[in-house]
């Protein structure tokens, strides 16, 4: 049963200048932490359909918005990949300011439960928390991550780039090999990224090609936005669809919590290992 929600933005803490938005049920102790990388351009303000249903049964989702925002009209830096796993980290490291800035949430935070998720972009930076390494072999894992959710995931990069995006994003060339926590990635199967040579399977490359407990989550019909997850009537949804978007809620929340999956047959398929 969904639980109201209370949501405070914009909260400046530590280095956070863009400020973070934190959502929480009104209720209820022990609440588990989902730290929410948004995808380029969109802002700690996008992603209502996710972050407000994880926070309506029982997380506390943070949502920092990174200079890439189109809320903040910067230009982008060659380091901008690295402050994007720093925004996440450092949120990470304020969870007590965080808690304390919102009504009623002081003391009813679960500190040592704690995932990452995120899309497309966000979702490559999130993994990074997770284990997937830089194109240069760094690992900026984070102990205190559980586990994660990567939606519309990018996949490895080289010869798999296009050439706009291999002289334009080379950090897009992420290692898989030691991201070995547990991971939910979700693809639609109609996902053709203008930045890939390949079809919608480079958005599954984090579940082939890394070890462990690792599940995916196969949206059918799915685009990029995966039926619209980025908000509410969002103009950049290519494939609005609402039953999709429950789909994903009802996956992502049950993963989170350490529950079986089931998924519904005629929207999506998952496979483990």
């Amino acid at each position: 049963m969904p639980t109201p929600v209370v949501s405070v933005h914009p909260i400046t803490v530590g280095q956070h200048d863009r400020g973070v938005r934190v959502s929480a049920p009104v209720d209820g102790a022990n609440l588990p932490v989902v730290v929410f990388s948004h995808g380029f351009g969109q802002s700690a303000r996008s992603y209502e359909p996710l972050a407000g249903f994880w926070a309506a049964h029982g997380f506390v989702v943070v949502q920092p918005t990174h200079p890439d925002s189109r809320t903040l009209g910067r230009p982008l830096t060659p380091d901008v990949w690295r402050v994007r796993v720093d925004d996440l980290r450092q949120a990470i490291d304020s969870l007590e300011a965080l808690e304390a800035a919102v009504p009623g949430l002081r003391g009813r935070v679960d500190h040592r439960n704690i995932a990452v998720a995120g899309h497309s972009w966000g979702a490559q930076t999130a993994s990074e928390l997770l284990g997937a390494r830089t194109p240069d072999g760094e690992d900026l894992r984070d102990a205190r991550v559980s586990r994660g959710v990567l939606l519309a995931i990018t996949g490895r990069g080289g010869a798999d780039l296009t050439p706009f995006a291999a002289e334009h994003f080379p950090f897009m060339s992420p290692s898989f090999d030691e991201m070995k926590a547990p991971a939910l990635i979700v693809a639609g199967d109609a996902d053709q990224s203008q930045l890939s040579t390949r079809g919608p399977d480079w958005f599954t490359d984090a579940y082939h090609l890394s070890p462990g407990d690792k599940t995916l989550l196969t949206v059918f019909g799915g685009e990029h936005s995966l039926g619209g997850i980025s908000g509410y009537e969002s103009a950049e949804t290519t494939d609005e669809n609402p039953a999709r978007v429950a789909l994903i809620q009802r996956v992502t929340t049950a993963f989170l919590r350490g529950e079986p999956l089931e998924s519904d047959a005629s929207l999506g398929g998952l496979d483990r290992k």
